[in-house]
């Protein structure tokens, strides 16, 4: 099973965006302005439609993972329109995000399934990135830690010590989300490092190798900043990752640590 280290991390979640077409011209634009490298994993999320054609163009770039934006609960069986972890694999899928918000907020995935894909996720040999994130409600409550933690807790429910360790997480803010507001390196900081706690708690010594990827309105403008914050391993970009231009640019981000 392919792993990914814990820093640096460019993940970039396509969303209901980049057809077939656009997919296979946007890696061609890309591959070619951000050569192979060894120092950062790059990791990217298209449209189930597009998987093929993102897989296609990354043939020669064993640096780059492809992953599918969610799976269902079940790895075969009679659930029309939704993506199974075996045939994700058997496509050339080697990621899959679980419990991202939209898929919490606006399709009713609940903690408890997110604990059910994870599981058949690692037996599919996927790399699972799991999203944990509060609203802007519970924000406001004061709830942030109890969400994060309930979610985290969730998601891990069904893996051993070892397995956890194979797993990444994204710390994902939903009122950050596609808002142009972004959680300050400080508050990322505080909630990953909230996060890392947890982990250690279950991990042990495991729990320094498992990567945190921030999501949230991420851009050119804060990149940097965001990935210079202890504890910040990586990003999840949605919006600011549909330009080939502007995600290489991006993925070129000098990274402090």
């Amino acid at each position: 099973m392919t792993r990914v280290l814990r820093t640096p991390i460019f993940a970039a979640n396509w969303k209901l965006n980049h057809g077939p077409t656009d997919a296979r011209a946007f890696m061609q634009r890309f591959l070619q302005q951000v050569p192979r490298v060894d120092d950062r994993s790059l990791l990217i999320f298209p449209s189930a439609l597009s998987l093929a054609a993102v897989v296609d163009a990354i043939k020669d770039r064993p640096d780059v993972i492809v992953g599918v934006q969610q799976v269902h609960t079940e790895s075969l069986g009679a659930f029309t329109g939704e993506n199974s972890v075996v045939i994700a694999r058997d496509a050339g899928a080697r990621a899959v995000l679980v419990g991202h918000s939209e898929r919490r907020h606006l399709f009713g995935e609940t903690d408890e399934a997110t604990g059910r894909k994870m599981r058949l996720a690692l037996d599919a040999r996927l790399i699972p990135m799991l999203c944990v994130g509060e609203t802007l409600a519970e924000r406001e409550a004061g709830a942030t830690e109890h969400v994060v933690l309930r979610q985290l807790e969730a998601g891990l429910s069904a893996l051993s010590v070892a397995e956890v360790s194979q797993v990444v997480l994204a710390y994902e803010p939903v009122w950050a989300i596609g808002t142009g507001r972004t959680a300050t390196p400080a508050d990322a900081s505080a909630i990953h490092g909230v996060l890392r706690g947890a982990l250690r708690s279950r991990a042990g010594d495991r729990a320094g190798h498992i990567p945190i990827c921030y999501g949230g309105s991420v851009n050119r403008g804060n990149v940097a900043e965001l990935l210079a914050a202890p504890d910040v391993d990586g990003v999840l970009v949605g919006g600011a990752s549909l330009d080939a231009d502007g995600w290489s640019a991006i993925v070129r981000t000098e990274v402090a640590h």
